[in-house]
């Protein structure tokens, strides 16, 4: 199962952000991973992982589970939904 999302954080996935993500993500009943589009997937819950991606505001995201229950459509939209407001608090 697999979402893209486009980043409307204005730091992007960068430091504060980029762990608060990493907490959610951890948080999720099933793992998640997190990849620019067209590059390699990392796990959402590891902040080295998704500090290499250098995700920007305005760049597409692929949210991907191997699962595709409840839980993995669950994980997605939480990790969605932080993706796509635009700050953090």
């Amino acid at each position: 199962m697999e979402r893209p999302v486009v980043v409307a954080l204005a730091e992007g996935l960068h430091a504060r952000p980029a762990a608060l993500f990493v907490k959610e993500a951890a948080a999720q009943p099933t793992p998640v991973t997190i990849a620019k589009r067209g590059g390699e997937p990392v796990e959402a819950a590891s902040i080295l992982g998704v500090m290499t991606l250098g995700v920007d505001a305005g760049d597409e995201v692929v949210l991907a589970t191997a699962d595709d229950g409840d839980g993995a459509t669950a994980s997605l939209d939480a990790l969605a939904a932080f993706l796509e407001q635009t700050a953090v608090s």
